[in-house]
């Protein structure tokens, strides 16, 4: 796949229109969010634009990205997803989403697999950090990191009203059986005996 080299962008602003930005590399943080709402911002693709750093490959990722979560679920997509209608009020976003079960062993053994995949995880981690950085984090490990201090903690809080609701559906669904000792009644019975 072969892209043309352009100096600047165009971004769609607002309802129609297009703005020429120059093209360049932005980091203050807070700015761009601001400037992408006024449309003074774009973000680049995966790899950036162009040719020279592979901004090609990340924005076919990205249109397989948005075919499978839009095309696939007759979903919105593109400017649909803006969260504002024609007249320029908010609306409701119809966003789509794809998932995806890949039977690994049909490509390679699984513990081949999780060596690979764990060592270009620990190769990331691995990485020089930013300037004030403690540490790199991979997908799913900050998540993985409060779900164990979670259970170390005795698992997460359920406000009352919830504990009262899901007993409620427990009983209406005939699903005592399944469920005889919700975590609340479990913890309950534990502190009157």
């Amino acid at each position: 796949m072969k892209t043309p080299r352009f100096p600047c962008a165009r971004i769609t602003t607002g309802l129609s229109g297009t703005a020429k930005l120059p093209g360049r590399t932005r980091t203050d943080t807070e700015q761009i969010l601001v400037d992408l709402v006024k449309g003074e911002a774009a973000l680049a693709p995966l790899g950036g634009i162009g040719e020279d750093s592979g901004g090609y490959k990340g924005y076919s990722y990205a249109v397989v990205v948005e075919i499978l979560s839009a095309a696939l679920q007759d979903n919105g997509f593109m400017q649909s997803l803006r969260g504002v209608d024609e007249n320029g009020k908010k609306a409701p976003m119809p966003l789509g989403h794809f998932f995806i079960a890949i039977d690994i062993e049909a490509f390679i053994q699984l513990n081949r697999f999780k060596e690979i995949a764990g060592n270009i995880l620990r190769g990331l981690r691995a990485s020089e950090k930013a300037p004030g950085a403690e540490r790199i984090y991979t997908a799913g490990e900050k998540e993985y990191i409060a779900q164990c201090e979670r259970e170390a903690a005795g698992g997460c809080f359920i406000p009352p009203s919830l504990q009262k609701n899901v007993t409620i559906m427990r009983e209406e669904l005939g699903l005592e059986k399944d469920f005889p000792d919700l975590p609340w009644e479990t913890a309950a019975n534990a502190a009157s005996s």
